[in-house]
């Protein structure tokens, strides 16, 4: 198997080109693309300084390529900006799905509208999947949660448990249409469904992985086997259904109490975290 990290929460301390330089220092085979701040805006509502903004977007696609590969790693897939109802994020999907293919990624994840119907959902894939096609990028859709806000329970969302979650994918039924499986938002008790169920319902159609630890209630972000979930039962679902995508980690929030001097630390210990569960997975 393969082993990926997102490149957001490194990037907050160290910056996009070093983050992936650490990354493969550490062991990791490739790199998710993080575009949360790609349409971005400040308080006047001009986008912010940020180098997906500018006109030369490409070029940082490039450079962030050429950095990996230097380092003998890729990327492999890629995180597009959102919430997709927001009308200014929304209007920069197609860069994102743009720099995937530059930066040389297979897979753009664009969350679903968590309001919306399968069906709704489906005409905006609609809208992206012709322009992704052309650029040789699969589109990922991810299941979801929204907050009940009177007590702040996570509540369902587009594609929060199996049914939801296929029935998307049944309804743009295309090829570059595929999963990525967001293992903590799966194994929030109030959604009544597991990561285990969902990798069995999703099958070959799952590509692509989110992988963290939580308490079961909150959407923590945190580094696997520090918290409750059970990943035993988990890696053995994968392996059932004989998923050949990357073992990808979203634990960004394992880095925040980290600094510029120990970050690296923090990294090799996300490594660690991955590498248990790829040799969970070859062992069984």
């Amino acid at each position: 198997m393969k082993l990926s990290t997102e490149i957001n929460s490194a990037s907050k301390i160290l910056g996009e080109e070093k983050a992936i330089e650490f990354i493969a220092k550490a062991g990791f085979d490739a790199w998710d693309f993080s575009m949360f701040k790609l349409g971005s805006t400040s308080e006047d509502g001009s986008l912010t300084d940020y180098p997906l903004n500018k006109s030369d977007y490409l070029s940082f696609a490039k450079l962030l390529r050429k950095i990996g590969e230097d380092n003998g790693i890729k990327c492999n897939q890629s995180h597009a900006p959102f919430p997709v109802r927001n009308e200014v994020k929304r209007s920069f999907l197609r860069r994102a799905i743009e720099c995937t293919a530059v930066a040389g990624g297979d897979i753009c994840i664009i969350h679903p509208d968590n309001d919306l119907s399968a069906e709704q959902n489906a005409e905006f894939y609609f809208e992206l999947l012709p322009f992704a096609k052309e650029h040789g990028v699969k589109i990922a859709t991810e299941n979801m949660w929204n907050y009940n806000t009177t007590n702040w329970t996570i509540i369902d969302a587009a594609c929060s448990n199996e049914k939801s979650f296929v029935e998307h994918l049944n309804a743009v039924n295309d090829d570059d249409f595929v999963a990525c499986l967001d293992i903590g938002h799966a194994e929030i008790k109030t959604l009544n469904t597991s990561a285990v169920k969902m990798i069995k319902a999703l099958g070959l159609k799952l590509q692509a992985l989110h992988i963290h630890d939580i308490d079961l209630v909150h959407d923590n972000h945190q580094i696997p086997f520090s918290l409750k979930i059970d990943f035993i039962p988990i890696i053995k679902a994968l392996k059932e259904i004989n998923y050949k995508g990357y073992f990808t980690l979203e634990a960004d929030s394992y880095l925040k109490e980290f600094n510029e001097e120990n970050c690296f630390d923090g990294i090799k210990d996300l490594y660690c975290s991955v590498k248990k569960i790829e040799d969970l997975f070859m062992e069984m």
